[in-house]
């Protein structure tokens, strides 16, 4: 270890500090591991950034997993903590005999904060990490840091309105998407999606991006908050969904050339609908609302294979829906393209149909139809469509022509929904239910449940 402090708290399996982030992991939003038993938690990692705060590496094994999750923690370590960061303690430990320290997750510090962007700014390597930034970009010093309030599955942290930081909290080897993806496009001129300014990674117990700094967009709204404004005031919001139609259609245009393109073999729709199945009966054993559902969603995944009109598999966003897109100076941006953080890197990172994208834009309308205090189904109606015809002026296809495949598309993520509700928010199940009933409308088919307004899309990252 790179510190006598952290060599006297302890970072063992059996040490207090161990026995405390076993306490406190679980109840972080970012914590991808609800729903299993932890058998052991672990400092794979530590450096020192300053004399009290320190950073993490984290191991957690649990049940079912075979080589354990990591995650990302600045620990903070004092005798005293002020008020202020009272939100942030994570408990207390001893140090040597006699003496009790506490420990607190110095995300929320602003001297924490405020090191992190010196040491991107500075660039270079401290213990296990290495900070990076762009040749022709210069990160500005003095500048104040906050972290957003935001319910996500990472923290951000955005300094004097100029810069935001992004910290992946759970981190796989390899390269994060978000930055891959940015980098990419900034390089292919695509300026509808902040490009990365500076980076820091981990070379320790593994290679892995730890996070990245981009602009930050001043006077934005996400697309979820425009959206439930509109429903709440009973407005229109086909131009904005169609111009975000149109901002995606260009967004995967501006992918395909920065990645290569993949026909993908010829039974690649098969493959699909085998993928999308198995994932259906996984969902089905964890979910039993589901079981009723799945020979007609198998039905729905088999139509897709003989559809044809398929586009290309290509890299996409991943995990698109209103809550990754932001309103700013009259024009779309889209953000966050690290995927859905709880499936590997490679899985992330590879090709998919951009009708997968398409599909999650579609859903999330759904969502915030449902929200804000009514339902408003006419309002997603006339949403999609014209998110769907503005991806057609740009895109090189029009979803509408390929309802099988965008149907069967649109299945696999409300099944997914139903997933992660039922783990995360037990009360909004109704939501994705719903739309799978839907999607199954068909003689014999279990009719759709009763929907009820919930307050939030289903992942703000």
């Amino acid at each position: 270890m790179t510190s006598p402090l952290l060599s006297d708290i302890g970072v063992g399996p059996a040490s207090s500090l161990a026995a405390l982030l076993a306490r406190w992991l679980p109840r972080q939003r970012w914590f991808t591991g609800q729903g299993r038993d932890m058998t052991g938690v672990s400092v794979a990692a530590a450096t020192a950034l300053t004399a009290d705060c320190y950073h993490l590496v984290v191991r957690v094994d649990q049940r079912g997993s075979a080589d354990g999750d990591h995650y990302q923690v600045l620990l903070g370590v004092a005798a005293q903590v002020p008020p202020r960061m009272w939100p942030s303690l994570i408990g207390e430990v001893e140090a040597r005999p006699g003496e009790r320290l506490m420990v607190y997750d110095a995300v929320h510090d602003h001297r924490a904060a405020i090191v992190l962007l010196e040491r991107l700014r500075r660039g270079g390597s401290t213990g296990h990490l290495r900070f990076e930034s762009l040749p022709r970009t210069s990160v500005p010093c003095g500048l104040t840091p906050r972290v957003l309030d935001v319910e996500q599955s990472n923290t951000s942290i955005v300094y004097g309105d100029e810069l935001i930081l992004k910290l992946f909290r759970h981190i796989q080897p390899g390269i994060n998407p978000d930055l891959e993806v940015t980098g990419a496009l900034a390089r292919h001129g695509f300026t509808q999606v902040p490009a990365p300014v500076g980076w820091f990674q981990t070379e320790a117990p593994f290679w892995s991006t730890l996070g990245m700094v981009q602009p930050f967009l001043t006077e934005s709204t996400d697309g979820w908050e425009l959206a439930l404004d509109s429903g709440r005031r009973r407005t229109g919001f086909t131009d904005e969904a169609h111009e975000l139609g149109r901002t995606t259609g260009e967004l995967h245009m501006a992918l395909a050339k920065a990645f290569p393109t993949d026909i993908g073999p010829v039974d690649q729709p098969a493959r699909l609908a085998d993928a999308m199945t198995h994932k259906l009966l996984r969902a089905a054993a964890r979910v039993p609302a589901l079981r009723p559902y799945v020979p007609p969603l198998q039905e729905i995944y088999a139509a897709a294979v003989t559809g044809g009109g398929q586009p290309p598999l290509q890299r996409t966003h991943g995990d698109l829906h209103l809550g990754q897109v932001l309103h700013a100076h009259g024009r779309w941006h889209i953000v966050d393209f690290e995927g859905e953080p709880a499936k590997p890197v490679p899985e992330r990172r590879a090709d998919r149909s951009p009708i997968a994208d398409v599909a999650g834009m579609l859903r999330s309308f759904d969502y915030a139809a449902q929200s804000g205090g009514a339902f408003h189904p006419r309002w997603a109606e006339r949403c999609r469509d014209a998110f769907c015809a503005g991806y057609a002026e740009s895109g090189g296809f029009d979803p509408r022509a390929v309802p099988a495949a965008l149907r069967a598309h649109e299945a696999a993520r409300a099944v997914y929904e139903v997933v992660y509700e039922s783990v995360y928010r037990p009360d909004r199940l109704m939501v994705p239910m719903n739309a799978v009933a839907r999607l199954c409308a068909a003689p014999g088919t279990p009719p759709p449940i009763p929907s009820a307004p919930c307050d939030r899309p289903l992942q703000e990252t």
